[in-house]
């Protein structure tokens, strides 16, 4: 009902038309269509709102950056971005000037790799300053430092907004992370710290200080800094000083404690208060399965009031009843019953709120809160055309392995299903494998599948983010071997607990998910009908001589998660398995994927042409790791549904 809200009440962005008779198949175009509108942001006073808007350009949408007066939403400045680049993040520096970070889309299937590049304008488009980054074409005041050939980001905002901001960069020859105070009319700076890490992440002290340092060292390896008054130098601490493995986020109001998450022994991570002098530390809100990893910040600070989990469906856990954000989530959380409130950020007098709702069938919808007035007003909805009537129930699983570790997951169920009959299955295993997992919230692929009536089975499987680092390094070198095994379980389950028909059953994966679908199919041949795999790696040796792999640190992690035992890479690679896949498959590629380079899908479609089953083909110039291009992701879906429905008789 929440959609239908929205429009009842009127989009300020524009209108959508969603709705269908139930018993037609939701089109194809619902499921490709972009978000028009995103990432939106509040002014300081509250007067004006940035955000990021694709327009229709060609055979793919382009974003713009746009700001819109509140509360009548009033055009009054656009800039269009170059192709292939979009927004990062907004910051308001003050109630008239924003910043933007850049980034580069490289995939639909990756998140946009940050470019370094800091923009500052007006908000109405003017009077624009090339801050920080290495293209020399677009600078004019920072042209006079030589050390803009690196990634800068926004660390912070004072909060005087008066224009200037903190601004973090890391050259990209060198190992070593500093910390400027910038005025972004003019691009001047003035240098404040500096950290023998590459892309580090300074923490502050409510009075502008930087006390922590963030980062990794040559081989991708977690280093912490604090920087000592004693001495006038940044030092390293070993996790002995706090008897685990934390992360600050922040200070409390007069600088004497900190607050970070914490792992003592690689188990979740949990939110802790440590006083600054001694270092005891106090455990605040933990979740011994999962770690705390969604986070409600209060007004003008980083500081948490509520903490959830993304395991199962999240439950908000509030850290103080009595303050006022606490009351403000709970009332509005009670006002979209089935949904996560999110805020996002506030107006720095308190009284207006951005914020957001999803779950797993509402891809997203933004309001504005106006507390003088009690009331929330619509702004935009996500995937407009998606009507979340008609989206399927996600819902969370939880089985143990073969071996008695406990896994979880979800399991998307058809809503046009008939209980009297067993569904066919589509196994979708995330990508990463290690840090991303797969969550409550809204998944394209997983509500396309459903449309198209198959249950659609995703599993957590070990070495997935989002359970602490132990559980994350079990997976490490198990490529092939513990993680097929998880989600072999999982099938299993299902067949037994979840009304599957095990003779239909197929799977599917982007990126490592393409690998697993290929492994999966040759290391159980007969569970299942079909693979198809989609920008996905298949020969684990080329993850060594990719572009990627020049970069030692980049090595070194690849070196870590792998090995390098030819023999093992070889029998964890599909391409050298393909004998033992006996079943249809499907591959997709985009032929300028820098990540899972194209060299990988020549590899799988030779070794089974060599076999006598060559496989189904879209080869794509011109693509990344994941289609951008409208009509390519178009045709993708469109094969996907003739070639499931092909092998399981849909």
């Amino acid at each position: 009902m929440l959609r239908q809200t929205l429009l009842s009440l009127g989009l300020l962005l524009g209108q959508a038309e969603v709705s269908l008779a139930a018993d037609k198949l939701i089109p194809i175009e619902h499921f490709v269509r972009e978000d028009e509108y995103a990432q939106p942001r509040l002014s300081p006073d509250g007067k004006y709102l940035a955000l990021t808007v694709r327009v229709p350009q060609n055979d793919r949408f382009v974003p713009m950056i746009v700001v819109y007066s509140l509360p009548d939403m009033k055009e009054k400045g656009a800039v269009r971005m170059p192709v292939y680049e979009v927004p990062d993040k907004y910051y308001w520096v003050s109630n008239t000037r924003l910043l933007v970070t850049k980034a580069k889309e490289v995939g639909s299937k990756e998140q946009p790799q940050l470019t370094g590049e800091i923009l500052a304008m007006d908000y109405n488009g003017e009077n624009q300053e090339y801050v920080y980054g290495y293209n020399e074409r677009l600078k004019r005041n920072s042209s006079r430092f030589a050390d803009s050939r690196g990634s800068g980001t926004v660390t912070a905002i004072p909060k005087a907004r008066n224009g200037r901001f903190y601004m973090t960069t890391s050259l990209w020859e060198g190992e070593r992370t500093m910390m400027y105070d910038v005025d972004s009319k003019n691009a001047n700076r003035k240098l404040i710290a500096s950290v023998p890490i590459s892309n580090a992440k300074f923490i502050l002290q409510n009075d502008g200080k930087p006390r922590f340092a963030t980062g990794s060292d040559k081989d991708g390896l977690y280093s912490l800094y604090r920087f000592d008054d004693t001495k006038d130098d940044w030092v390293m601490l070993s996790q002995k000083e706090f008897d685990g493995h934390i992360v600050p986020i922040g200070f409390n109001a007069d600088d004497t404690e900190f607050y970070g998450y914490y792992s003592k022994r690689g188990e979740p991570t949990s939110l802790v208060r440590v006083n600054a002098q001694t270092g005891a530390l106090t455990v605040i809100a933990e979740n011994k399965i999962a770690n705390l990893d969604i986070t409600q910040t209060s007004i003008n600070s980083e500081m948490p009031f509520a903490v959830a989990s993304n395991l199962g469906i999240p439950t908000m856990k509030y850290l103080d009843a009595e303050r006022p954000e606490t009351k403000l989530h709970q009332m509005l959380s009670a006002k979209f019953p089935g949904n996560l409130v999110n805020f996002i950020n506030y107006t720095d007098d308190g009284n207006t709120l951005l914020f957001s709702v999803a779950s797993d069938r509402e891809p997203g919808a933004y309001f504005i809160f106006d507390k003088s007035r009690n009331r929330a007003y619509p702004l935009f909805a996500s995937r407009q055309l998606i009507d979340p009537e008609q989206m399927s129930e996600r819902r969370p699983i939880q089985f143990a392995s073969r071996d008695g570790i406990r896994l979880d997951g979800y399991l998307t169920v058809p809503k046009t299903q008939n209980i009297a009959k067993k569904m066919p299955m589509i196994v979708l295993p995330h990508g990463g494998p290690h840090g991303p997992y797969d969550k409550w919230f809204y998944d394209n692929d997983a509500q396309f599948l459903a449309s198209r009536g198959y249950s659609v089975l995703q599993v957590n499987f070990r070495g997935s983010g989002g359970k602490g680092n132990t559980y994350q390094v079990s997976g490490w070198r198990k490529w092939g071997a513990e993680i097929q095994n998880d989600l072999i379980d999982g099938v299993q389950w299902a067949i037994k607990e979840a009304n599957v028909d095990a003779k239909r059953i197929c799977t599917y994966g982007a990126s490592f998910g393409g690998y697993s679908a290929l492994m999966l199919a040759a290391r159980e041949p007969d569970m299942f009908q079909c693979a198809i795999g989609y920008v996905g790696v298949y020969d684990l040796n080329l993850m060594f001589t990719s572009e990627e792999a020049k970069s030692p640190k980049f090595k070194a992690v690849m070196t870590r998660y792998l090995g390098t035992d030819k023999a093992e890479l070889d029998r964890f690679s599909p391409a050298k398995q393909a004998e033992r896949i006996k079943i249809p498959v499907m591959l997709a590629h985009g032929m300028d994927d820098k990540r899972a380079t194209f060299n990988h899908a020549e590899a799988m479609r030779e070794a089974l042409i060599k076999q006598g089953r060559p496989p189904e083909w879209m080869a794509v110039p011109d693509e990344g790791h994941g289609f951008y291009n409208t009509k390519n992701v178009q045709e993708f879906y469109t094969r996907m549904e003739q070639f499931l429905a092909k092998h399981l008789g849909q």
